[in-house]
């Protein structure tokens, strides 16, 4: 039997795990099927406690399958503050005249749009993720990183800020993990799978997509 993808408590006994996607109301928030959050401290407030700043059109877009621990936020880019003057101070944020003084100040400044995370990313714990950042698929963000660049596919960083520590594998494998997408598979398939997945080499990987006409042809 597969988890149920709906249920947000998938391990009953065990309350500070939850999957994401359920709980989500937030159109800002978008998040894939079986990525989960583990804390032991109000997992379900997810949206509200590790999404921060959402105040403006920019998305938070998690994929498939990551893995997210206790403490990871996601700074949006309500947070950011102007800097091409002389104070960063946000008057705007106070109303009043001072909003009516400053808005165009505000709303003239440049987005970094929408921070982007893909399939089968595992999150440390207390990791941070600044605004407008893209994380590839099957990425791993070490404990306490602070990630304010782009990430590509499995690849590991740490650090504040974050930076690359090493490829999990070497370029061609990762290109047929790419083209594989396994986390697009049917959860049948994925279940059928799940050893090799885990513990399988890339191309391992890709044969069961290559059998089962999936992902990308190389």
């Amino acid at each position: 039997m597969t988890p149920d993808p709906s249920t947000p408590h998938p391990l009953p006994a065990h309350e500070r795990v939850v999957f994401l996607k359920p709980l989500v109301t937030s159109p800002s928030v978008v998040v894939g099927e079986y990525t989960y959050y583990d804390d032991p401290d109000g997992a379900t407030e997810f949206e509200h406690r590790n999404v921060l700043y959402a105040y403006g059109p920019e998305r938070l877009v998690i994929g498939r399958y990551c893995a997210i621990a206790a403490g990871t936020r996601f700074l949006m880019a309500g947070a950011e503050h102007p800097m091409m003057g002389a104070s960063t101070y946000p008057f705007t944020m106070f109303g009043g005249e001072w909003a009516e003084k400053t808005l165009d100040v505000v709303t003239s400044m440049p987005s970094r749009g929408d921070t982007v995370v893909g399939n089968d990313v595992w999150f440390g714990h207390r990791s941070t993720v600044m605004p407008g950042v893209r994380i590839g698929d099957g990425a791993i963000i070490a404990a306490g990183a602070v990630v304010t660049a782009d990430v590509p596919p499995y690849t590991i960083v740490g650090g504040n800020p974050a930076r690359p520590i090493r490829q999990r594998f070497d370029d061609a494998d990762i290109a047929r993990l790419l083209r594989a997408a396994w986390w697009d598979w049917p959860v049948g398939l994925v279940t059928e799978h799940a050893r090799t997945i885990m513990a399988g080499t890339p191309a391992e990987v890709a044969r069961v997509a290559a059998r089962h006409e999936l992902g990308e042809n190389p």
